[in-house]
């Protein structure tokens, strides 16, 4: 029987760095049963609580077009991905976004599981400036522990962890954007059926 596959919100986070961008990742558990050891985002599964508390504002209406395209009719709305996603960025390291004022969130990818995997996720990646975040970007007192070492990474550093493949890929696509380029639609590795397939939801 095929594991079922959940909805999944990832946030990015970036800033300017003295060699170049910088991304905040941390590593997961060498027990952990999805990807143990593994250097990731913060992020999670959409849980029921994001749905009593959806949040406005942290997407612009363009983002939020995509988000709800190429999606199941059950699938949850944009604003309850973007609550999973900053609760996930809150108990995972401590860092919250300030109250939106104007759209933080840029949606930059989307993948699903592979079959066979011991977890299943719709993963949307969701990219977000440090500029954005309340309180010191530095300070992870507050992190629930699930991800240890928590740090600010040069790109180039961060490519050279023991990544996920799926990971690299978004990597690459961050470090892409990040440094002027743009998307011709946001990547979606879609694995949800028996041949996987590479969509752009535009």
């Amino acid at each position: 029987m095929s594991e079922p596959i959940r909805p999944a919100a990832t946030v990015i986070l970036w800033r300017g760095g003295d060699a170049g961008p910088e991304v905040l990742m941390g590593q997961r558990g060498a027990g952990a049963v999805f990807m143990p050891s593994k250097f990731v985002f913060p992020g999670g599964a959409v849980d029921p609580e994001d749905h009593a508390a959806p949040l406005e504002g942290h997407l612009s209406d363009l983002c939020a077009r995509r988000l709800a395209t190429m999606a199941d009719p059950d699938a949850p709305a944009p604003q309850v991905l973007v609550a999973a996603a900053l609760r996930e960025l809150e108990e995972e390291t401590g860092l919250r976004l300030l109250p939106a004022t104007c759209p933080a969130l840029r949606f930059v990818f989307r993948a699903i599981t592979p079959p066979g995997r011991s977890r299943r996720f719709d993963a949307r990646f969701l990219l977000a400036d440090a500029a954005c975040l309340a309180g010191d970007p530095q300070d992870f007192a507050a992190a629930s522990g699930e991800l240890a070492h928590l740090r600010w990474l040069p790109l180039p550093d961060a490519r050279a962890l023991d990544l996920p493949f799926i990971t690299e890929v978004v990597l690459a696509e961050v470090s892409a954007l990040v440094t002027g380029g743009d998307q011709p639609g946001v990547p979606f590795f879609d694995n949800s059926g028996t041949t996987p397939q590479f969509r752009r939801i535009l």
